[in-house]
């Protein structure tokens, strides 16, 4: 199970992120071509200055009136992905399977990233439990996302401090890690995909026809 894990596993899950995410790209660009009101209408500088304001913290009014959760989902989204790209021991699966290596970031200080990534990620699901707002438009979809993003960095904890049997932990790492990376083009997870498209489109939308901003 191992063996299997940490190799085939692994290109199944590269293989169905690329081709799915592709596929995603490809579909949604194809059906934005057949709308008259999509394509025509996306501006290059109103898209880019959307782009800019959604990215930058506190950039937008909705963020600068939600500042303590501002914070948090920056952060949250910062962690998630540089720390499973720079993390020690993924570097060096990367060096023993395709002799790939990059900069990694410091033991203690990817530790404190996890640790980051599951804190917040507990404080959000108990947002969706506490807010009414929030817990009107949250169903269980949405509690499995969140487990499903938690899983990689709650198996990697475990293993770090190698708590229950360390092999089978470790196994469960990759195993959820694989999963989580599969799901990307197929769940709700897709906006780190079509972020951009969507902001473009919207900033293009308000700026270039309703002549508004859209943050």
């Amino acid at each position: 199970m191992y063996e299997f894990t940490r190799g085939p596993l692994v290109w199944i899950a590269f293989l169905v992120f690329v081709f799915g995410s592709g596929y995603r790209l490809f579909a949604t660009i194809k059906l934005a071509r057949g709308e008259k009101v999509i394509l025509p209408y996306m501006s290059l500088k109103f898209g880019a200055r959307s782009i800019l304001h959604w990215v930058v913290p506190f950039g937008s009014r909705n963020m600068r009136i939600r500042p303590v959760f501002t914070v948090l989902s920056y952060l949250f989204h910062f962690c998630l992905i540089i720390t499973p790209i720079f993390v020690l021991g993924h570097n060096i699966l990367w060096k023993q399977s395709w002799g790939i290596s990059w900069w990694t970031l410091p033991e203690s200080m990817s530790n404190a990233m996890t640790i980051i990534v599951v804190a917040i990620g507990i404080v959000f699901v108990l947002r969706r439990i506490a807010d009414p707002t929030v817990r009107l438009v949250t169903s269980y979809k949405d509690y499995l996302l969140l487990a499903l993003v938690l899983a990689p960095f709650i198996t990697g904890l475990l293993a770090y401090y190698q708590i229950f049997h360390h092999k089978t932990v470790v196994i469960l790492h990759m195993w959820s890690g694989a999963v989580w990376l599969m799901s990307i083009p197929f769940t709700r997870i897709s906006h780190m995909l079509f972020f951009a498209l969507t902001r473009a489109y919207m900033g293009s939308e308000f700026g270039f026809v309703r002549n508004a901003k859209d943050w």
